[in-house]
């Protein structure tokens, strides 16, 4: 059998929380829900739950203008120009920073969790950070990326 490799396995969970993530956010400006809300919530008889007023600064940040969408599609997408990488990316020393791809995760699933349609893909950034974490501990190394990807003087 052959050996675990962390970053890779890391990597590719990481670019499906990361898609997840960007469609959830484009859904979640369309239906605003503030995933929360049922926390200390009063129940009413005809229309279900009214978030409580602590709430509130949430709600107007989530449900009355869509920042926090907004953020959890600008920083998934961020990711995955890290992830995949942009051709202006590779071969940078951010490209094999892990610890930035800790961080990147560690605040999309906090951006993530906020909103009713993507707490699974903050569940999903939380383990691919946990995927780099294992990497660094056990020493694992980024390769260099290729360079081209074109055959040159043969057609």
């Amino acid at each position: 059998m052959g050996v675990f490799i962390w970053h890779d396995w890391a990597r590719f969970v990481s670019l499906a929380a990361s898609i997840y993530l960007v469609w959830a956010g484009y859904w979640a400006i369309f239906y605003r829900k503030f995933f929360w809300d049922i926390v200390g919530g009063i129940v009413r008889d005809p229309g279900g739950i009214q978030p409580s007023r602590g709430a509130e600064p949430f709600i107007s940040v989530i449900v009355k203008a869509p920042i926090i969408q907004i953020m959890v599609i600008i920083v998934s997408l961020i990711t995955l120009m890290v992830e995949l990488p942009a051709p202006f990316i590779k071969g940078t020393s951010i490209y094999r920073s892990w610890t930035l791809r800790i961080v990147l995760l560690i605040f999309q699933a906090f951006l993530g969790v906020l909103l009713y349609q993507g707490t699974n893909g903050a569940l999903y950034s939380l383990i691919a950070a946990y995927g780099y974490t294992m990497a660094q501990m056990k020493g694992e190394t980024m390769p260099e990326p290729k360079k081209g990807g074109g055959r040159g003087d043969r057609a």
